[in-house]
């Protein structure tokens, strides 16, 4: 009896740790997603100043919010969009850009990437909620913030 309980245990954790490795296949499977997301679309479409690409990784209705220069920010996707179509691009006015994607944390189908990007005369600390939608990670939600003002 002992024989066949000890069986069945060591055969359980084995069942659960291949669902917890299969769990974190998944989990670094969507970060690398949502870092290519970050790195092909997101960071060269501010640095580019192309709208339709950010456009296309944000889901409509999103929001931007947080601080510039102490200074509270707060725009709908579409009004944070016009904004970039309106100013000069970062690539053409030749100020220095860098991203950087300092995390990524990914709980089921939703995420969160920690970011500091650098651009124009600024230094951004910005915190990026995705949602996967029909198996698409998209942008909900973006918060910034101007770290040069601490």
């Amino acid at each position: 009896m002992k024989l066949l309980f000890t069986a069945l245990l060591a055969s359980s954790m084995l069942v659960a740790g291949a669902q917890n490795i299969n769990t974190m296949k998944n989990d670094e499977t969507d970060s690398l997603a949502i870092r290519r997301v970050l790195e092909d679309s997101y960071f060269n479409g501010i640095y580019e100043g192309d709208v339709d690409m950010l456009k296309s990784i944000y889901l409509p209705g999103s929001l931007v919010v947080g601080d510039i220069k102490g200074v509270p920010y707060f725009k709908t996707i579409a009004e944070y969009l016009d904004g970039v179509k309106n100013r000069q691009s970062v690539k053409d006015s030749g100020k220095p850009f860098k991203g950087e994607i300092i995390s990524i944390d990914v709980v089921n189908s939703i995420a969160v990437a920690k970011l500091h990007v650098k651009m124009y005369d600024f230094n951004y600390d910005e915190f990026l909620s995705f949602h996967k939608i029909d198996g698409r990670w998209v942008i909900v939600n973006k918060m910034l913030t101007d770290t040069a003002t601490k």
